[in-house]
């Protein structure tokens, strides 16, 4: 018999495994314990940008004309219970207030809220990014409150989900980790993942402690190499290097690579930063803080490329105040084709410029309902053009196709200055220069 599937946690990642679950065949049960969430969920709908999502769960949402039928919403624990097999616990684990480590209460919420639902043979399997230790002690949790007992088992099977490719990385994911304590839980999980598997998604067995950091590691990696290439550009400004021409030549180099290596303003948004402050305070609790003190340099070096692209707006504008001075920002998003705003450089950027004075008005193609109930007090205008008009500096921020592909002569009509400051080394410095701007990239001070 088919396997019946449940996700606990319908946000970013509990939605898009669930439609993707559904996508793969499987009946699927999604709970929340937010109404909101749920009737949106209900009528087809996602609560925020991710391309490609909200056709996925029109397709398979029950009730909706042409659907599959296969995926359905609830919030009602005991259905949860007595319809899964598998139940996935996709909910939220942020950064503790006020410090650095991982607030675990959802996730054990979650646990201590199904497990005593789980009344026969099932297997729970986390996929929230948790510190590790925290498996171990999440099995025990189920096994004493779920009637189950031992027949209610537990995996990790961490998410590695990049925000606008989340619908692909789910359906096709470049590796499956399976952290498992028996066959039957490996047999499940390979059953659920069979689709990716037979074509060609690698899956790797292990045990708990290295499941869990497998993804806290893969995102310290990818930190790591960003804030290299950061630090590079930093150096660059110092030499008169040019970044761009050292990532091209470093990035031919096969045991390098070529992606992660642009430099810009860096990284944000509602995982890597966490994700790397929390493993540092982890490795702290068990005694092997200074394997990871790197991280907090790699942490430095991101927060102070902010800072930087600040200075270099206010060099753009005379080397004075910005009071008075109109700035434009293209980009409120942490990334692309997203509408995620949290921990934006973009908008952290935005908003140290305007308690320095300057006139700030910001366009983002996705993000700006976000933004404005961030940081109400900044300017927004509804095109790029809108944004430009009359500004004295205009700042790339967040590389979207759309800014890539903007006119650099229609915008120059609009603009006071036709100075632009490429936060993101992404657009093309002899179209703009050609259309009479001035172009300036971070870590290429001559190029």
């Amino acid at each position: 018999m088919a396997l019946k599937i449940t996700v606990i946690g319908t946000g970013y990642l509990g939605a898009t495994h669930a439609a993707a679950m559904a996508e793969l065949g499987f009946e699927v049960l999604g709970l929340d314990v937010v109404p909101e969430k749920i009737e949106m969920l209900q009528r087809g709908e996602v609560p925020m940008y991710e391309p490609g999502l909200e056709e996925l769960l029109r397709k398979h949402v029950a009730g909706i004309e042409g659907s599959t039928g296969r995926l359905r919403f609830t919030m009602d624990w005991a259905e949860v219970g007595e319809f899964g097999d598998v139940h996935f616990v996709c909910v939220n684990t942020p950064q503790k207030h006020g410090e650095y480590a991982c607030d675990m209460s959802y996730v054990d919420a979650a646990f201590e809220t199904l497990a005593p639902h789980v009344k026969g043979p099932a297997l729970v399997v986390g996929k929230s990014t948790v510190p590790v230790g925290s498996a171990e002690r999440l099995a025990r949790t189920l096994a004493e409150l779920s009637p189950a007992g031992e027949d209610a088992e537990l995996a990790w099977n961490p998410e590695f989900l990049r925000e606008g490719f989340a619908v692909q990385d789910t359906l096709h994911p470049d590796r499956v980790v399976a952290g498992v304590r028996s066959e039957r839980a490996e047999k499940i999980l390979r059953e659920v993942y069979a689709t990716p598997v037979a074509e060609g998604s690698p899956f790797v067995v292990t045990d708990f402690p290295t499941a869990e950091l497998v993804k806290t590691a893969a995102n310290s990696f990818l930190a790591t190499k960003i804030s290299f290439i950061n630090a590079m550009a930093e150096v660059c400004e110092a030499a008169d290097g040019d970044v761009v021409k050292l990532a091209e030549a470093i990035g031919h180099d096969e045991r390098i690579g070529k992606k992660f290596l642009r430099a810009g303003i860096g990284f944000g948004g509602g995982c890597l930063p966490k994700d790397i402050r929390a493993f540092m305070a982890r490795a702290g609790e068990l005694g092997a803080d200074q394997a990871l003190t790197f991280l907090r340099e790699i942490d430095s070096i991101n927060m102070r490329r902010r800072g930087q692209m600040v200075e270099m707006a206010r060099e753009a504008l005379g080397g004075g105040s910005f009071l008075g001075k109109r700035v434009a920002v293209l980009g409120a998003t942490f990334k692309p084709d997203s509408d995620d705003v949290r921990d934006s450089p973009a908008l952290n950027v935005a908003g140290q410029i305007h308690l320095q004075g300057g006139q700030v008005t910001v366009y983002d193609p996705k993000g700006m309902a976000n933004a404005k109930r961030l940081f109400p007090t900044l300017g927004y205008a509804d095109s790029a053009v809108g944004a430009v008009r009359g500004a004295d500096v205009v700042l790339h921020l967040t590389e979207w196709r759309e800014f890539r592909e903007l006119d650099p002569a229609v915008l120059g009509e609009a603009a006071s200055a036709r100075v632009i400051l490429d936060g993101r080394n992404a657009l093309d410095p002899e179209t703009w220069r050609r259309a009479g701007w001035t172009y300036r990239a971070m870590g290429r001070p001559t190029a």
